[in-house]
C-alpha cells in the first residue's frame, strides 16, 4: 500500500543533493528537453497539477535492492554503483525522476551548458518565461506584439541565485526589494511585477507543499530479491499510461537492469561505441534475443536467463560488433550506414553468422582482415547484403513482406541451420523468392525504377560519405517537361533524379533549362562525371528529354552492375 505525503520543492532538493533521493539502476536517463522542463516551472508558480511521485524506501545500513545513481547536476549521465550498505535511509525514485531532475537541474545546476533564467516581468495572471541559456546576451529584450505580457521588456534573474537568496533570507519581499534596488527600477507597475513573481516563486517552491511523494513498501520477508526487483520493474507498465513514456525497449532495458545491474553498463557503452553503424537500445535488445535463435521474445516473458546470457556472452558481441564494424568498412557499405535511419535487420545476421562461429573472441574479431585475400565468408556476405538493400527487401511498405516480423523470422529459421558454415547467400536468396518478396538478381531497365532508391543513390554516386545537406532533385525541371507534354512516371523515373547540394537546387538552377544551367558551372566536367550526365551535349535539351534518359539509364545500369559483381 502507498503512503502519500506532501512536501516543499526546495526541501526536496536538498535531499537530492544529500542523496536522499536516487535513482535505481532500473531508471532510464534524463529525456526531457530544456523547452519540456521550462514548461513544468511556469505549471508549478500557476498552481497547476503537475503528477506526483513515487519512491521505494530503503533502511539505512541495509542492502538496498537496485545498484543506485545520483541526480545528474549537469545533464550528464552517472553510472550506477552496487554497495552492500547504504549509511542513511534513501528512497528510490521509480516514477517522476524527468520532474524532479528538472527541479533539480533548474533550481541548483545547468543543461547543455545553461542555467535556468527567469522574467521577473512575467504576466504572473498570464505566463511564468522561464528560459535555459548559456549566453545572458541572447535571452530575448523585447517580447512580440501577441505576446500576453503586460511589460513589452524582460527582467532575467538567475533561478538559481534567486533560489539560494531565497533560501537564505527566508523572505520573498526581502529578495524583491533588493532586486528592485540593486536593478534601479523606478516604475511601479515593474516593481509590482517583479514582488508579484518573486512571491509565486517563494509560495511555490519554499512555503508552499506542492509535491505529492507516494512511498511504496517492499515486502523482503514474502519475496525474494528477484521477485522484488520485477515487482518494482512493473511499475513501469502500469506507470507507462502517462508522463513521459517509455517504449516497449525501454521497459524491457529496465526488465534487463532489474535481473542484472551489470546491464546498465553494457547497453549504454555498447550503444554509445556502435552508434556509428546504427546500433541503438531496440536493436541491441533485439540482438540479444536473436542470437539465442528466439525473434518471438517478449518483454512479458523476459527473464533472467537473457540478461545471464547477454553479461556472460558481452565479449563475444563486442567482439563480433568489431568485426561487423570492419566487414561495414571493407564492403564500402560503412557510409551508407553512418548516415543513419538504414535498417538494422542485415546486420542482426551478419552479427548472428559470426557469433556462432567456433572461434574465440580475438578470432572474431578479426574475421575479416583478409577481406581481400583467402577469406571465401567475405564476398558471400557481401552479395547477399548488396543484393538485399538494392531491392529493398527490409523497407517498411512495398517489400512484399512485413520484414520486421515475417523477415526476421523467415530469415532467422534459415540461417540457424548453418551455424559455422558457409554462409547461405543462396538459401537466403531463396527464402525471398519462396515467400514472393520483390528480388531480383538482375538489373534492366524494365525493373530501375523498382530498385530501392537510397540504396541506388548511394552506389550512383559511388559510395561517397555525404558531406553536405542534399536534396534529390530532377535533372531536367519538372515544369518544363510537363509543359513539353511527357508523361509523369518518365519524368519521375530515377533516371531524371540526382542528388545535389540544398543551395544550389534552391538557386538559380530552379526551373532553368537544363543545358542553360549546366553551361555556367565552374566545373561542368566534374558535374557530368559524378552525376551520371551522358556526355553527348545535344541531349541536354528539354525537346531530347526521352534520349537523355535512355542514355542516362546505362550509365546508371553499367555504374551498378560494376558494383554489384565486386
Amino acid at each position: 500500500m502507498a503512503n502519500w505525503e506532501s512536501k516543499n520543492i526546495s526541501d526536496v532538493v536538498k535531499d537530492i543533493d544529500d542523496r536522499k533521493f536516487v535513482l535505481p539502476v532500473i531508471q532510464r536517463r534524463l529525456v526531457w528537453e530544456e523547452e519540456k522542463m521550462e514548461l513544468l516551472f511556469d505549471t508549478l508558480l500557476r498552481g497547476d497539477s503537475f503528477g506526483g511521485v513515487m519512491v521505494i524506501r530503503e533502511d539505512k545500513n541495509t542492502q538496498p535492492l537496485f545498484p543506485f545513481r545520483p541526480f545528474t547536476k549537469d545533464g550528464e549521465s552517472i553510472p550506477s554503483a552496487e554497495v552492500d550498505t547504504i549509511p542513511q535511509q534513501q528512497s528510490f525514485v521509480v516514477d517522476g525522476q524527468q520532474r524532479l531532475q528538472t527541479f533539480y537541474i533548474g533550481l541548483t545546476g545547468t543543461i547543455n551548458g545553461k542555467i535556468l533564467y527567469f522574467d521577473l516581468f512575467s504576466n504572473y495572471n498570464g505566463q511564468f518565461e522561464f528560459q535555459f541559456e548559456g549566453d545572458f546576451s541572447k535571452l530575448p529584450r523585447q517580447a512580440k506584439e501577441d505576446s500576453s505580457k503586460l511589460i513589452r521588456g524582460y527582467k532575467w534573474y538567475p533561478v538559481n541565485v534567486l533560489f539560494n537568496e531565497l533560501n537564505r533570507s527566508n523572505n520573498d519581499r526581502i529578495v524583491a526589494r533588493n532586486i528592485i534596488a540593486s536593478g534601479n527600477i523606478i516604475d511601479d507597475q515593474e516593481k509590482f511585477h517583479i514582488e508579484e513573481n518573486v512571491a509565486a516563486f517563494y509560495r511555490n517552491i519554499f512555503s508552499g507543499k506542492t509535491l505529492g511523494i507516494s512511498e511504496v513498501a517492499i515486502d523482503k520477508v514474502t519475496f525474494d530479491e528477484v521477485t522484488n526487483r520485477q515487482r518494482i520493474v512493473e511499475l513501469f507498465r502500469r506507470l507507462n499510461d502517462g508522463g513521459t513514456k517509455l517504449s516497449p525497449f525501454d521497459l524491457v532495458a529496465s526488465i534487463f537492469k532489474g535481473f542484472d545491474w551489470r546491464m546498465e553498463k553494457f547497453l549504454e557503452e555498447t550503444i554509445a561505441e556502435y552508434s556509428d553503424i546504427g546500433l541503438n537500445q531496440d536493436n541491441l535488445i533485439k540482438l540479444i534475443f536473436l542470437l539465442q535463435d528466439n525473434h518471438r521474445k517478449e518483454m512479458t516473458n523476459i527473464d533472467a536467463i537473457d540478461a545471464k546470457f547477454a553479461i556472460n556472452n558481452k565479449e563475444r558481441i563486442i567482439s563480433s560488433l568489431i568485426a561487423l564494424r570492419k566487414f561495414l568498412q571493407a564492403s564500402d557499405l560503412y557510409n551508407y550506414y553512418k548516415e543513419g535511419n538504414r535498417s538494422f535487420i542485415p546486420l542482426y545476421f551478419v552479427l548472428y553468422h559470426i557469433f556462432h562461429k567456433e572461434l574465440a573472441d580475438n578470432e572474431i574479431e578479426n574475421f575479416f582482415k583478409n577481406y581481400d585475400a583467402n577469406n571465401s565468408e567475405f564476398p558471400r556476405i557481401k552479395k547477399w547484403i548488396y543484393y538485399s538493400l538494392i531491392n529493398g527487401v527490409f523497407k517498411s511498405k512495398g517489400a512484399g513482406w512485413i520484414p520486421y516480423k515475417t523477415g526476421i523470422r523467415k530469415l532467422l529459421d534459415e540461417i540457424k541451420g548453418h551455424k559455422n558454415k558457409e554462409f547461405p547467400t543462396d538459401d537466403l536468396f531463396d527464402v525471398y523468392y519462396e515467400h514472393g518478396v520483390t528480388f531480383t538478381e538482375t538489373f534492366d531497365a524494365s525493373n530501375l525504377d523498382g530498385l530501392d532508391s537510397q540504396f541506388l543513390f548511394y552506389l550512383m554516386y559511388d559510395r561517397k560519405m555525404i558531406i553536405r545537406v542534399q536534396d534529390i532533385d530532377h535533372i531536367m525541371p519538372k515544369s518544363i517537361l510537363e509543359g513539353l507534354n511527357y508523361e509523369w512516371p518518365k519524368i519521375n523515373s530515377i533516371r531524371n533524379y540526382q542528388l545535389i547540394d540544398y543551395g544550389t537546387n534552391r538557386g538559380d538552377k530552379n526551373a532553368s533549362p537544363f543545358k542553360d544551367w549546366i553551361d555556367t558551372l565552374p566545373d561542368k566536367k566534374s558535374f557530368v562525371k559524378s552525376h551520371l550526365i551522358p556526355l553527348d551535349e545535344s541531349l541536354w535539351l528539354e525537346a531530347e528529354f526521352e534520349k537523355f534518359i535512355e542514355a542516362r539509364e546505362k550509365l546508371i545500369l553499367n555504374k551498378i552492375t560494376s558494383y554489384m559483381g565486386e
